[in-house]
């Protein structure tokens, strides 16, 4: 009775991943992303009379981005679903950042994707935080590539005297990004005050002087 009752369960077992598989799968060419319609979990699929190339297009990454308003010194111009449509339910997207000299991409995850970096002009102090707390670090220079691990904390800096930038693959369509930093002092509505201190392990005059600097977002 045992064995049969395993045999079965390897069954079910065996049925539900085949279903999973078939579900998953594409059933269409594309499906590029109506960005008027509703969103749920992904973007509906376009009609298909109404697709055109410049669903699948986008110059946007050809040139590098003024980094001179960033107080970072560095900026991100994304190339996701919302930009390119016909990435949607394709599991992949694509980034530049530049970096002025001395530029920081701050500590951030993407909580939905791994992200691989290549390195197309300078060099770069690269790393990502594990969940035991260790500093996985490296130079980078062109033509290198490092990957952070998804939902890693990680962060590029430019500590050199000479821009730097980078092309950065996800495998999401739309891989989100939080930053520590606006995250935690300007989230809307603000975390207490008292909770930040204690986590902190500071007073909450100091947590109020880091608000400060994080208006919350609308």
């Amino acid at each position: 009775m045992a064995t049969s009752m395993t045999h079965l369960f390897v069954t079910i077992l065996i049925l539900a991943a085949h279903t999973a598989f078939a579900e998953t799968n594409m059933l269409q060419d594309f499906c590029v992303a109506d960005l008027k319609g509703a969103k749920v979990n992904g973007y509906a699929c376009k009609d298909p009379a109404q697709v055109t190339p410049e669903d699948f297009y986008f110059i946007g990454l050809a040139n590098a981005a003024a980094t001179s308003n960033s107080s970072m010194g560095s900026a991100v111009t994304g190339a996701n679903v919302e930009k390119i449509p016909g990435l949607n339910t394709m599991g992949v997207s694509i980034s530049r950042i530049d970096y002025a000299p001395g530029g920081l991409n701050p500590p951030h995850l993407h909580p939905r994707a791994s992200e691989a970096i290549f390195v197309l002009e300078g060099r770069l102090f690269v790393g990502f935080l594990t969940s035991a707390g260790k500093l996985i670090s490296k130079h980078v220079n062109k033509g290198d590539v490092f990957v952070f691990p998804r939902a890693l904390l990680h962060f590029q800096q430019n500590p050199h005297k000479a821009p730097a930038s980078v092309i950065a693959a996800f495998d999401s369509q739309l891989p989100g990004t939080q930053v520590v930093g606006p995250s935690l002092f300007g989230a809307n509505p603000p975390i207490p005050d008292d909770l930040l201190a204690k986590a902190f392990q500071v007073g909450p005059q100091e947590i109020q002087k880091v608000k400060a600097k994080f208006p919350p977002k609308k």
